[in-house]
């Protein structure tokens, strides 16, 4: 969950007071823009986009605009510039605190990435710069993960402060890429390239290394999980199958996908696609 690349350039965010918290305005280290009905969630706390209670707080505003907001339809999560998409829990926030404040600073990173896993939409994290501890953490937290070409370092490194990735890093990793090679990356703490973790299963997709052109890219990759291209309902229900069906006895799970079919086979976009199909044309999903 720490920080551990960091830039010379830039200043960290100030030593966090344990004490007197408050309210966070919406926006100051999240930032969230919709285009194309897909919503970009960018943490913006340079130079590494490092996160504290206030920007996890703004991250848990941000998934529950997404979930609640029916004109968006797929979520990209992503890191401010092209040096970082997130690089963890912010240092000075760990070195103030005491452990009391730490363990409930890992609650609600818990709740708040489980609220992303239960939301019935697509969440895609763009890994535009390095995605290491808590970065990753939060990336391996999203449906879909696609990084730049060449663009930085991946990894849970936390062993090296003497802790373990521990906002869903340990049970994420090992359900993504096997309990034996997740216990071999956290204990060395090796970060590695996107490219590898492409290899590994943590990486789905690699677009160019050119940041616009990365970005474009995303941009056309993620609307096609939009309306009307996509029964965005079926795309939901594919995810709650298999976010939930993965964590219960597999005959449940398949009564758990038997009702989720069921409610698509009443729903307008299932009779649309399957007349498309049997016209030979182009389906127009409607979202119903």
């Amino acid at each position: 969950m720490a920080e551990t690349v960091t830039e010379k350039k830039g200043s960290q965010a100030p030593a966090y007071e344990s004490k007197n918290l408050h309210e966070t305005g919406f926006g100051n280290l999240v930032k969230v823009t919709v285009r194309d009905h897909v919503a970009y969630i960018e943490m913006d706390d340079p130079p590494a986009n490092t996160y504290t209670y206030e920007m996890n707080r703004e991250l848990d505003d941000a998934i529950l605009k997404v979930r609640f907001d029916p004109d968006i339809h797929v979520a990209v999560i992503t890191g401010n510039g092209d040096k970082f998409f997130s690089a963890g829990a912010n240092i000075n926030m760990l070195n103030s605190v005491d452990p009391a404040f730490k363990y409930c600073f890992c609650l609600h990173a818990n709740e708040t990435l489980n609220r992303m896993e239960h939301t019935p939409k697509l969440f895609i994290a763009a890994l535009n710069g390095h995605t290491v501890g808590g970065g990753l953490e939060i990336a391996m937290a999203a449906d879909i993960r696609v990084a730049r070409k060449d663009g930085g370092k991946m990894g849970l490194p936390e062993v090296n402060l003497g802790v373990l990735p521990g906002t869903g890093g340990t049970q994420r990793m090992a359900r993504l890429v096997g309990k034996s090679r997740a216990i071999e990356l956290m204990a060395t703490g090796r970060n590695f390239g996107f490219e590898e973790g492409e290899r590994l299963g943590l990486v789905n997709q690699i677009f160019s290394n050119d940041i616009d052109t990365f970005r474009e890219e995303l941009h056309e990759y993620a609307k096609q999980f939009t309306l009307p291209n996509k029964a965005t309902k079926a795309v939901g229900h594919i995810k709650r199958s298999v976010q939930s069906g993965a964590e219960i006895p597999f005959e449940s799970a398949l009564a758990l996908e038997r009702e989720l079919q069921q409610i698509l086979f009443q729903s307008q976009d299932a009779k649309e696609g399957i007349a498309a199909y049997t016209d030979k044309r182009v389906p127009k999903f409607t979202g119903k």
